[in-house]
């Protein structure tokens, strides 16, 4: 089954499923993204932080140049780091992004963080190591990514990471609306509040971790996990011969999120987009539902000193 599409509120519309590109080994991303073209993907996730932007583009570029797919058939996000949030910096963070990634636009370009910081160090793996945080308004960042959309750098534009009284204030201020807020979205932290308060907004979220980051580099012993062996989500898999990762999936995507699952392993990129052939009942939305407990993956500890660390108001 095709993946339905989105319609944003600039008109522009969006696939309804992603690949997550974060953490791609140097050398897999061009393959995983020549892969998953080939399997049905067309919406892709990057960031300037995670330091594989060229590679996917070399990928993006070779399934354009062989005619599988057309540059309109694509939707390419990207990410604006916390060290360019200052207005001067904005414009040549985009074009450098561009550049990285082969390509003439950018469909959807995002505030990576509402938080700004300067970089002592940096390792795309830990991207928040060696940062020391500096404030900076954020509003001020969005005029300058309204210039990319003015300057036809970018389609659309959006936020990642803000909580919704940060949501707010770029509201109030904006000239043009912000088409998405992408945040972490799993049975642990399925969001409701936020993703409703984005709906009345007309934001539309899309779902990063959504099967909770179980490669996530910050992992310590102890922490909690998400099982695809938890019994009851094995009940559920069982009840609509699905995977427990697709049910899972599923459930993410059916709280009106686009999910963004990562992998390069080629069976699970064509089990996780292959959810739009069922629909998980109110019974085992529910079920699901008892999972939530408020604990995050990506918490972004190093933030919390930054004045806008979203994470301090629970929603």
């Amino acid at each position: 089954m095709a993946v339905p599409l989105k319609k944003l509120n600039n008109g522009t519309y969006c696939p309804s499923f992603g690949l997550g590109t974060w953490l791609a080994a140097p050398g897999e991303a061009k393959e995983t993204i020549k892969t998953a073209i080939d399997i049905g993907y067309r919406l892709f996730d990057c960031a300037w932080v995670y330091g594989n932007e060229k590679e996917i583009g070399e990928g993006l570029q070779a399934k354009i140049s062989d005619g599988t797919v057309t540059r309109a058939d694509l939707f390419v996000v990207t990410k604006l780091w916390n060290v360019f949030h200052e207005e001067d910096k904005v414009i040549p963070a985009c074009k450098e992004s561009l550049k990285n990634l082969g390509l003439e636009y950018i469909d959807l370009y995002l505030i990576h963080w509402p938080c700004a910081t300067i970089c002592k160090k940096f390792d795309s793996s830990l991207p928040f190591k060696g940062s020391e945080n500096i404030e900076y308004d954020f509003c001020k960042t969005w005029k300058a990514m309204e210039n990319c959309v003015s300057l036809g750098l970018v389609k659309s534009i959006g936020l990642s990471n803000f909580n919704s009284e940060q949501v707010a204030r770029i509201m109030k201020s904006c000239s043009i609306k912000p088409v998405m807020n992408q945040i972490e979205v799993t049975p642990f932290l399925n969001q409701k509040k936020l993703i409703t308060i984005c709906k009345d907004h007309d934001i539309e979220i899309m779902a990063y971790s959504p099967l909770a980051s179980p490669a996530r580099p910050w992992a310590k012993e102890g922490d909690k996990m998400l099982s695809l062996e938890d019994s009851k989500l094995l009940s559920i898999g069982k009840k609509y011969r699905k995977t427990t990762a697709q049910v899972v999936l599923c459930y993410v995507y059916q709280q009106g999120t686009i999910p963004i699952p990562k992998s390069s392993n080629p069976d699970r990129l064509k089990q996780n987009i292959d959810i739009f052939d069922f629909m998980l009942s109110e019974e085992d939305l529910k079920l699901i539902d008892t999972f939530n407990c408020g604990i995050r993956m990506c918490h972004a500890e190093e933030l919390k000193d930054n004045s806008e660390y979203p994470f301090n108001l629970v929603e």
